[in-house]
C-alpha cells in the first residue's frame, strides 16, 4: 500500500494563481464518505503559498507544513516541507532554484543540476497542492507540456465538464488528465478558474469545501471516462478466443499432484481445458495453435489479499499470471462497477472474490461506510454483505470485542467465512475461538503474545509493538505451540502478508528494503525513485535497525513454522498488484517451503479456500482454462514466476509483455 498512498499523497490536489490577491482555499478529504482531513492553502499577495494537510487513515496519515515562492512562469522556484508521513516518520525537504542551478534535499537525497529550461519539482513528500500547481504550469506551457525533476516529463489534457452545486452556489468544473506521474493518467478537476475543485477515487476524494454534495457527480463522469478508456485498452489488449486453443509443446505443472510433465500439449475450448495429451498431436480441424515452446504451463496465479481499484490494477495482476484475486475491502458499488466492467469484456482484470470489511465507529475506523456499534448493527451489516455477493466478512480494528461473535455466527448462519484483524483489546486466540476462520497479516499472530505490552492495536502500534518486542518471541515454546495447535485444531487460515512488512520494517531513508530490488529497474523513472529513496518505513530509533532485522526475520520464521504445524497458509500481498506475489513467494521459500508447495498454496489451495476446488487450481479436463506460461522452472527458481510470457483467463488470452508495456513497464527478462 506505500506506493498508493504515496501517489495519493500527489493527486489529491488544488490549484491557484501563485500572484493572485490573498486568499484561502480549503478542501475536505473523504475516506469512504467519512470526513478524513482537509488541506489549506494560503496564497499570499506577496506571492508566496503556505499549505497545510492532514489526514487520519486509521490512525495513520501524514501531516505536512510547506511553502512555496513561484518563477515569473508560476513554477515553483523555492519548496521548504516539514512534518510527517504517512507511518508518521518525520520528514524534511528543500529545492532551490536559482538561475540554472537547481539542487535538492532530503533524507534519501543530497543533489544540484545545472539545468538551462524550465521544469517542475516533484519531491519525494509532497502535500496535495504541489500537482495543482502542476496542472496550471502545464496549462500554461508550450504543448502543455513540462519536463520534470529530478526525471520524466508531464503532459495535461482536458477530457469533460460538469455543472455541479454546492451548499451556497453552482459552478462549471472540469476534468483533466495529467499523464507522467502514474502509470496511467491521473485526474483532477479544476473550476472555471483553473483553481481546485477535486480528486476522485472510489477509495478516497479530495473535494472544495462546501461541494461534498457533488461527489456522486463528479465521480460518476469521471468513472465514465475511465471506462472509455479501459474499454480502448481491452480492445486493443485482449485476444478473445473464439474456437478450441491447442497450447502445444509445453511442460504441465498440475499443483494437487505436484506432477511436472514434459512435452505436453494442452487443448482448451470455451473457457475450459478438454484435454491434455502428448505433444506430438496431430493438428486438429478449425483448432488454432499456440507453440508453448518448451515453457513451463501451470495454473493461473491467486492473490488472496487485494484491494482492487481498477486502472492499472488489472493489467499488473493478468500481465504477473494473477488470475484471481480476492478483494480484502472496498466500497460496495465501486467494485460491483469494476467487476461488472471486467466480466463483459470492457475492462482488463482477473476474476474477484469479495470479501465486506466491517469496522466499529470511532477515531480510529477504517475507510468503509460499514460502522457498526450495535448487534443490529451488526446483523444487518452481514445480511448486506450476503445480498451484495460477498462470500466473506473481514471484521477490523475498532468493532467491539463483544460484536465479534455475533458477527462470526451471522455470517456462519448465512455460508460466509470469517476473517479479518484482530479487534483490538482482543487475543488472536479470542478470535478463533469465537468464531473466525481465518486471519489477516502476521503480525496478528506475534500481538496474540504482547497483549501484557499493547492491547489497543487500532494505531502504528499494531506494527511498532511487533518491530520492538518480536524478534524475542520463541517459536518453539509452549505458548506458541499451544497456540498453533489451536490453529490446527480449529481448521483455521492464515493470510500472512509477510511481504508487506518486508520494507516497513527495514526501510529507512536512503537505505531501501529488498521488497522491490528485483523488480525495480523496471519500472517509469518516477516510480524508481520513490522504490530506491527507503520512504515508508516505520520511524526507527538509534540502534533499533538491527532489531526491526531480527523481529522481520522472525516473522518470515513463523510463516515457515505455520506450514510445518499443517496449517493452511494463503499468499496474499496487499500491496501493488500482481508484481509484489512473487516476493511473497521468495519469502515463502526463505521461511522453508518447498517452492512446489509455495506454487500449490497459490493455486488450488487458494481456490480449496473459497470452494472452488473442483473448478480452478488445475491443469485438468473440465477446469477453467486460467492458465499461465512461464519461462523457466519456478518448482526450481521460484524468481523464474516473474517471467510470465502468457496468461490466459478462461476464453480471453493475453500477451504478458504488451500488457506491462501499456502502463510504462518493462516486461521480465
Amino acid at each position: 500500500m506505500k506506493l498508493l498512498i504515496q501517489g495519493l499523497l500527489v493527486l489529491l490536489t488544488g490549484v491557484g494563481s501563485a500572484h493572485a490577491a490573498e486568499h484561502i482555499e480549503k478542501s475536505v478529504m473523504l475516506l469512504a464518505g467519512a470526513n478524513a482531513g482537509f488541506q489549506q492553502a494560503n496564497y499570499s499577495d506577496d506571492g508566496t503559498l503556505a499549505v497545510h494537510f492532514e489526514f487520519n487513515d486509521r490512525g495513520r496519515g501524514p501531516k505536512l507544513d510547506s511553502t512555496f515562492s513561484f518563477d515569473s512562469n508560476g513554477v515553483p522556484n523555492a519548496i521548504e516541507l516539514k512534518g510527517v508521513d504517512y507511518l508518521k516518520a518525520p520528514v524534511e525537504e528543500s529545492f532551490q532554484r536559482t538561475g540554472d542551478t537547481v539542487a535538492w534535499k532530503n533524507a534519501s537525497e543530497d543533489e544540484k543540476r545545472t539545468l538551462s529550461k524550465p521544469a517542475f519539482f516533484i519531491g519525494l513528500n509532497q502535500v496535495p497542492e504541489v500537482s495543482a500547481l502542476l496542472a496550471r504550469a502545464l496549462l500554461a506551457a508550450a504543448e502543455h507540456k513540462l519536463p520534470l525533476l529530478p526525471a520524466g516529463e508531464a503532459s495535461i489534457r482536458k477530457l469533460a465538464s460538469v455543472e455541479v452545486k454546492g451548499t451556497t452556489d453552482s459552478r462549471t468544473v472540469d476534468l483533466y488528465a495529467i499523464n507522467g506521474l502514474d502509470l496511467l493518467p491521473s485526474y483532477i478537476w479544476l473550476d472555471q478558474d483553473q483553481r481546485f475543485f477535486a480528486a476522485w477515487s472510489g477509495w478516497s476524494t479530495i473535494v472544495r469545501d462546501g461541494f461534498e454534495g457533488a461527489v456522486d457527480t463528479i465521480g460518476e463522469r469521471q468513472q465514465q471516462e475511465e471506462k472509455r478508456l479501459a474499454e480502448i485498452r481491452a480492445n486493443e489488449l485482449t485476444r478473445k478466443l473464439s474456437s478450441p486453443l491447442l497450447i502445444r509443446n509445453v511442460r504441465v505443472f498440475d499443483p494437487p499432484s505436484g506432477e511436472v510433465v514434459d512435452d505436453r500439449a494442452v487443448l482448451i475450448d470455451d473457457g475450459k481445458i478438454v484435454s491434455i495429451g502428448s505433444a506430438d498431436v496431430s493438428p486438429l480441424e478449425g483448432v488454432e495453435e499456440l507453440d508453448g515452446a518448451g515453457r513451463f504451463l501451470m495454473p493461473g496465479l491467486w492473490d488472496m489479499h487485494v484491494h482492487f481499484t481498477g486502472g492499472a490494477d488489472g493489467l499488473l495482476d493478468l500481465a504477473s499470471g494473477v488470475t484471481t484475486v480476492r478483494d480484502m475491502a472496498n466500497q460496495v458499488d465501486t467494485l460491483q462497477g469494476l467487476i461488472d466492467g471486467i466480466e463483459a469484456g470492457r475492462d482488463i482484470g482477473p476474476r474477484i472474490i469479495r470479501a465486506g470489511i466491517i469496522d466499529g465507529k470511532g477515531p480510529f475506523a477504517g475507510p468503509t461506510k460499514v460502522l457498526v456499534d450495535t448487534e443490529q448493527e451488526a446483523l444487518d451489516a452481514v445480511a448486506m454483505y450476503k445480498a451484495t455477493g460477498h462470500e466473506q466478512i473481514k471484521i477490523y480494528s475498532s468493532v467491539k470485542p463483544e460484536l465479534m461473535p455475533i458477527i462470526a455466527k451471522a455470517a456462519h448462519d448465512q455460508g460466509m467465512r470469517v476473517s479479518g484483524h484482530v479487534p483490538a483489546f482482543m487475543t488472536a486466540r479470542q478470535f478463533v475461538e469465537n468464531g473466525a476462520d481465518e486471519i489477516q497479516h502476521i503480525n496478528m499472530l506475534f500481538l496474540n503474545f504482547m497483549f501484557d505490552k499493547v492491547q489497543d492495536t487500532r494505531t502504528p502500534a499494531r506494527f511498532t509493538a511487533v518491530a520492538e518486542y518480536g524478534a524475542a518471541l520463541d517459536l518453539s515454546s509452549p505458548p506458541v505451540r499451544d497456540f498453533i495447535q489451536l490453529l490446527k485444531d480449529k481448521h483455521i487460515v492464515i493470510d500472512p502478508t509477510v511481504g508487506t512488512f518486508e520494507d516497513m520494517f527495514l526501510s529507512r531513508p536512503g537505505v531501501p528494503g529488498p521488497g522491490f530490488a528485483a523488480i525495480v529497474d523496471r519500472f517509469p523513472s518516477a516510480w524508481q525513485r520513490q522504490m530506491k529513496s527507503g520512504a515508508g518505513g516505520l520511524e526507527m530509533k538509534p540502534g533499533q535497525q538491527a532489531l526491526f532485522r531480527d523481529s522481520y526475520q522472525n516473522m518470515v520464521n513463523m510463516v515457515g513454522v505455520l506450514y510445518r504445524s499443517g496449517i493452511h497458509i494463503v499468499a496474499g500481498t496487499d500491496n501493488l498488484a500482481g508484481m509484489t506475489l512473487p516476493r511473497e513467494f521468495e519469502l515463502y521459500v526463505e521461511a522453508g517451503i518447498p517452492p512446489m508447495d509455495v506454487l500449490r498454496i497459490a493455486t488450488s489451495g487458494a481456490a480449496q479456500v473459497m470452494k472452488r476446488e473442483n473448478d480452478y487450481g488445475r491443469i485438468a479436463p473440465g477446469y477453467v482454462s486460467d492458465l499461465i506460461l512461464v519461462d523457466g522452472d519456478p518448482t526450481i527458481n521460484m524468481a523464474d514466476i516473474r517471467k510470465v510470457r502468457t496468461t490466459i483467463r478462461g476464453d480471453r488470452l493475453y500477451d504478458a509483455d504488451a500488457l506491462f508495456k501499456a502502463v510504462s513497464i518493462a516486461p521480465a527478462k
